[in-house]
């Protein structure tokens, strides 16, 4: 088991979109089984690949009530997202100590590489959506924070500061 260090806001990988991946190698399959050992070790129902310091598309959820259920995927993408919202706090392990409620669609489908090499597309709903969109926006160089008002976004990010000393 290996656990992986998650980078501390601000530093500039949580603001840089990742590449994408071409193809599924060991090196590949390694770097999820410490992504999902990091995810675990938090813990956390995802994690994407900039947060541990590594510029790749890849990311890991599972919103599981059992665990155990992760998708892997390489390269995800959202081709359909729901009219219905759904609100849920949502935190960063770069970010500690600190959450907010952001709306999100409430079910989205994603096209996406999976471990076995393969191109899926997959429907995710409810806090398995929320997870999955959470992690692209990571890979895009986007912050959950960055979903709510300006001001909503200071006095976080000035909580955060206080909380780190």
């Amino acid at each position: 088991m290996t656990t992986r260090v998650c980078l501390p806001w601000p530093h500039k990988y949580l603001r840089t979109p990742a590449e994408p991946v071409e193809e599924i190698t060991d090196e590949i399959r390694a770097i999820w089984e410490d992504m999902i050992d990091t995810m675990e070790a938090m813990p956390g129902v995802g994690l994407a690949a900039n947060q541990i310091g590594i510029l790749k598309r890849l990311a890991v959820v599972d919103a599981s009530d059992d665990r155990g259920r992760v998708v892997r995927m390489a390269n995800p993408e959202i081709l359909h997202a729901s009219v219905q919202l759904r609100s849920h706090e949502e935190a960063s392990p770069n970010l500690p100590g600190v959450f907010a409620k952001i709306e999100r669609p409430r079910a989205v489908t994603v096209r996406f590489m999976g471990a076995d090499g393969t191109v899926h597309e997959q429907d995710f709903v409810g806090l398995w959506a929320t997870s999955v969109q959470h992690q692209i926006d990571h890979l895009n160089g986007t912050m959950y924070f960055d979903h709510l008002s300006k001001t909503k976004r200071d006095i976080l990010l000035r909580r955060a500061k206080k909380l780190k000393g």
